[in-house]
């Protein structure tokens, strides 16, 4: 059996301008990387009628995978085989999981973006750059302080730390600026990865190069001896910080296997940050598909979460269904199964994993109101009986399910899916949110917990119901919430699997990312900054003198 990049490096892979052409974007509009990638002006406008978006999200993740990506991209090819323009939106890759766990992130199967080797390592620069414009900024904070500290910066008040793109949990905490005066100023410091820099957030979440400008200035990096905020503005640094994004601004195309055309940029993470694309990516995918597929990180009680209440409240784009992406051995795994037996057919697990997808089921229809199909992704394993088992249990509920078979398949092994999701996006839709703005922070934060995750208490930490009085007496009540917690449950401990109820959930921090525009909640032991694990991947990875990659699977 191949490997996914053997795969892909035997795709007959099209000329950037072939996919350009393909979705109408003039050659002025889009200057090519290579051959097999393109730059696309971000305020590009057609003029068209802009088109219906599909959110693609999945079931509290496991070791077992549930094949999110995947199912993105061999939804965009079925939809393209039955007639359908449509274009794939994707997040970019960071090094930090490639090179840990993931060893890439660009589909499987027969279901990827390609170039993939690219896409997976260092694409178009836009992390780089990212990373390039926080460590800019970082570094304008210190030689402030350096130069007199004409703002008063109190050192032990800095709340902006530095970034890199990559697993390092030797960089999580640290004391900087020694050796004396020259230096710097000694104090407490640390590494975030840059898919959870503040820098990354506004990235995604701005609309045009103003908007970035204005939304940079707005970063809160620390706070004086009044206890007031100090601004990225304050320091004059957002016009250098925007100069570097400028061109990672545009977004990237690129193509599938099958020759989609596909959008891949900004890339956060759904159980730190907000977990989905850049809103200049899906805007310009929206100019040039009548059918948008994009997906949101991890569970649909992270991902989908602040995908709604976050990016759509943002920017008006509603989905017009949602595809909830399961695996028969996730569920398993949720019903108690372990790892080492998810191969083998077991029907009471499967029944004890089932209240997972069904709670997510009712948090798509019931809490945000919009229309759900579940996509199985199928495996070898799977038997007829634990898939017919699924099915009967959605259709009690109401719910259309397909069998997905796009990474044996590619897009051929979607079109059950796509035309369930077709039929889904007829069904009218308004979307709902979770809490109103106007709301006071704590309520907010509950209002996720209880509402999405089931929580039957939220433990505000001292320090955080300290920090969110200060950040309300300082105007920032009317921000939107991000959650941060483990990806693996609804809960804030990683451990409890399914669909538990009558928990706790305890809210540790509370972060401010103004520029971003929302509050960060910090639930349970969050890493901002990933460790290696004991054998990474990226061990496996390697080049040969002919400069072909080997290890990104």
């Amino acid at each position: 059996m191949k490997t996914d990049i053997e795969i892909a490096q035997a795709a007959q892979i099209k000329n950037i301008s072939e996919i350009a052409a393909k979705v109408g974007i003039p050659a002025e509009k889009y200057s090519p990387y290579g051959h097999f990638k393109a730059k696309v002006d971000y305020s590009y406008n057609s003029g068209k009628t802009p088109g219906k978006v599909v959110l693609v999200t999945a079931i509290s993740p496991t070791p077992a995978g549930e094949g999110k990506t995947t199912t993105t991209v061999g939804l965009g090819d079925a939809f393209s085989k039955l007639g359908k323009r449509a274009v794939i939106c994707l997040r970019e890759p960071s090094l930090g999981p490639v090179f840990g766990v993931k060893g890439g992130a660009a589909g499987g199967g027969y279901s990827q973006v390609i170039p993939m080797e690219d896409i997976n390592l260092h694409f178009t620069g836009d992390i780089h750059a990212i990373t390039a414009a926080h460590n800019l900024l970082a570094a304008m904070l210190d030689n402030h302080i350096q130069q007199g500290n004409t703002l008063n910066i109190d050192t032990r008040k800095v709340v902006f730390r530095r970034s890199m793109d990559m697993n390092d949990r030797q960089l999580r905490g640290m004391v900087n600026g020694l050796g004396g005066k020259v230096n710097g100023t000694p104090r407490e410091d640390g590494f975030d990865i840059t898919a959870a820099s503040e820098v990354m957030a506004v990235f995604c979440l701005s609309e045009s190069i103003s908007d970035l400008k204005k939304n940079l200035a707005n970063i809160v990096v620390a706070y004086n001896f009044d206890s007031q905020p100090v601004t990225a503005g304050d320091l004059n640094a957002a016009g250098a910080m925007a100069a570097l994004l400028k061109e990672a601004f545009n977004p990237n195309l690129v193509q599938t296997l099958e020759g989609t055309p596909a959008i891949i940029h900004g890339g956060p993470f759904a159980n730190i940050a907000h977990g989905c694309n850049t809103i200049t990516a899906t805007r310009l995918a929206t100019q040039l598909g009548d059918i948008v597929v994009t997906e949101a990180g991890f569970g649909a009680d992270l991902g989908a979460e602040k995908f709604i209440n976050i990016k759509c409240r943002r920017t008006g784009i509603e989905p017009s269904a949602v595809v909830l992406v399961a695996t028969i051995r996730a569920l398993k795994y949720h019903g108690g199964c372990d790892k080492t037996e998810l191969n083998k057919e077991n029907l009471a697990a499967l029944e004890k994993g089932l209240p997972n997808l069904q709670r997510h089921i009712e948090n798509i229809t019931k809490k945000y109101a919009l229309p759900c199909v579940v996509a199985i992704n199928n495996f070898p394993s799977d038997t007829a009986n634990e898939v017919d088992f699924v099915r009967n249990s959605l259709k009690e509920m109401n719910v259309p399910c397909a069998l997905s078979e796009v990474f044996a398949k590619g897009g051929e092994g979607g079109t059950e899916l796509a035309r369930a999701v077709l039929d889904a996006m007829e069904t009218p839709s308004k979307i709902q949110f979770t809490y109103e703005l106007n709301a006071p922070l704590k309520h907010k934060i509950e209002a996720i917990a209880k509402e999405i995750y089931r929580a039957e208490k939220i433990i505000f930490a001292p320090e955080a119901s300290s920090e969110i009085r200060k950040l309300e007496k300082l105007g920032y009540a009317n921000l939107p919430v991000c959650i941060a917690k483990t990806q693996y449950s609804f809960t804030d401990n990683p451990k409890k699997l399914g669909a538990p109820d009558a928990f706790e959930i305890t809210i540790k921090k509370i972060r401010l990312s103004a520029g971003a525009g929302f509050i960060v909640a910090l639930a349970g032991d969050i890493m901002t900054m990933p460790g290696l694990p004991k054998v990474p991947s990226a061990e496996k990875i390697d080049v040969d003198d002919r400069g072909v990659i080997s290890g990104l699977f």
